[in-house]
């Protein structure tokens, strides 16, 4: 279900709806990498569902440059307290790549962090943990992101 919303967000012409999207598709990947015993990925995905929460709000300081850092901040924070092995490094590192391009508020520069830095990252960690469905998952996203951008573009 995850991947389903997380795909279908960036058809979303909008930033509010996209990141409302985002929302409902990171309480669905929360609850699977908790289920998994994945922590320090589930905890860094509880960060994401908060920032697209603040960035799909209207209070001016949640969608602030501040919030970004304060984020940015827990996501190391997450690591530091439930480090793994060196792998556990690559989400974190993907997700503070995704806040920091969601805190731009530009959707072209959001879908291209998406591409370049966040879907590589997690990618490489599926890979050494071995998640296979997490490959595909990531692959089929891109495929949103890429259509979706094409069309911004054109």
């Amino acid at each position: 279900m995850g991947t389903i919303v997380f795909f279908l967000s960036y058809q979303c012409r909008d930033n509010k709806k996209l990141f409302q999207m985002q929302f409902a598709s990171y309480l669905f990947y929360t609850i699977h990498l908790l289920l998994l015993g994945a922590i320090t990925e589930g905890v860094s995905y509880v960060l994401n569902t908060v920032r697209s929460f603040c960035l799909g709000s209207r209070v001016a300081f949640l969608r602030s440059q501040w919030m970004c850092g304060l984020i940015c901040c827990l996501q190391l924070l997450t690591l530091y307290a439930t480090w793994a092995n060196w792998w556990s490094t690559l989400p974190v590192v993907a997700n503070i790549a995704a806040t920091i391009g969601g805190y731009t508020h530009n959707p072209r520069k959001i879908r291209m962090v998406g591409l370049t830095v966040n879907s590589p990252l997690w990618i490489i960690y599926d890979m050494a943990v071995g998640s296979w469905a997490g490959i595909f998952d990531l692959k089929r996203m891109e495929v949103g992101l890429s259509t979706r951008q094409r069309k911004v573009i054109t």
